[in-house]
């Protein structure tokens, strides 16, 4: 059969003539595709692909009731954490046939919840990507649409958790193969369940290598949070600091250099998340995140939350010690 384009624009019921198939079957097959035979799906997108259909997102939401769309929400859209993330979940996405609204909760849970409210009637899902807001609240929304977590584990949730246990743990000792006896820790949000989860591998490992883990607060996770918490790094007594994420250990490198101390010399830094670590100078030593899998995995879940698969999935990533410039032996010198 040859597939020629209309004068004017393809409708539904010319895919569905080419297909042989009913209009209802070329809408599952954009809509609902595992409703339908995966080769009839191929078919029918054959066919309007020849033709030059495209899916009319707002007449299916007012038959069906879908609309096409996910939501991902994200504590702070500047971090260099999440555009990786938020890249892999719109590929992955767009492969299921979804367009995806990103939220930006400014680290604020109570803004995470409006904007969960605001979108809700217009998104089939949520994917909520490190999560400020209490239990309680996700849950709630859970009830509403299906919601898949990224850093947070909350049972009968499904959720992606990075857990950062070897990749601490090497960091730990691959600081105490150096010398260093005592390494601050520069805090993220304390409503963050990754913060959580890295003081707890960061203790464990201080403990089994006999070196002091010294806590640093920090308000949030910012270039400039990095910068100002050096005066207290210092103080601390560590030769060595280890950061929440790469965004605060790229401020610690500048405020480090601001005081005169240079990076490895006379001071090691360590960063989180691998997000930054090969563009800093020098280049910085950091503990491998894997963000873009975790994207493209709650994706994965979200399409099976979807399809009423099993609400109680948990997803567990690895992470790994990347050792590039920024560690080095520990210095004697006074600071």
């Amino acid at each position: 059969m040859t597939l020629r384009k209309n004068d004017g624009v393809p409708t539904i019921s010319d895919v569905a003539a080419g297909a042989r198939v009913s209009r209802s079957t070329v809408s599952r097959a954009f809509s609902r595709p595992e409703l339908i035979n995966p080769s009839t799906v191929e078919l029918v997108k054959k066919i309007a692909a020849g033709l030059g259909y495209v899916p009319n997102h707002a007449a299916r939401a007012l038959s069906t009731g879908l609309h096409g769309n996910i939501a991902l929400i994200v504590p702070d859209i500047e971090n260099p954490f999440f555009p990786p993330l938020i890249r892999a979940v719109q590929t992955s996405a767009d492969m299921d046939g979804y367009s995806v609204f990103i939220g930006d909760s400014d680290e604020n849970s109570a803004r995470e919840i409006k904007l969960a409210d605001r979108l809700i009637n217009q998104v089939e899902g949520f994917v909520l990507a490190s999560p400020r807001t209490g239990q309680q609240n996700i849950v709630a929304l859970n009830q509403r649409r299906p919601v898949v977590a990224i850093n947070r584990d909350i049972r009968g949730i499904p959720r992606v958790l990075i857990d950062p246990s070897t990749g601490v743990s090497d960091a730990v000792a691959h600081l105490a193969e150096f010398g260093h006896r005592t390494i601050a820790y520069v805090s993220g949000p304390t409503a963050s369940w990754s913060d959580q989860q890295r003081r707890l591998a960061l203790c464990r490992a201080g403990l089994k290598c006999h070196i002091k883990i010294r806590l640093i607060a920090a308000e949030r996770p910012t270039f400039d949070a990095g910068v100002h918490t050096v005066p207290a790094v210092l103080r601390s007594g560590a030769t060595a600091a280890i950061a929440f994420d790469d965004f605060m250990a790229h401020g610690l490198l500048s405020g480090l250099a601001d005081h005169g101390i240079s990076v490895p010399e006379r001071f090691s830094v360590i960063g989180m998340d691998d997000v930054l670590g090969a563009s800093t100078f020098p280049a910085l030593t950091s503990v491998s995140a894997r963000c873009d899998d975790a994207g493209r995995i709650a994706v994965q879940l979200l399409m099976g939350a979807l399809r009423g698969e099993s609400a109680d999935t948990r997803s567990v990533l690895r992470t790994q010690l990347v050792v590039r410039a920024t560690t080095g032996t520990v210095s004697h010198r006074k600071m």
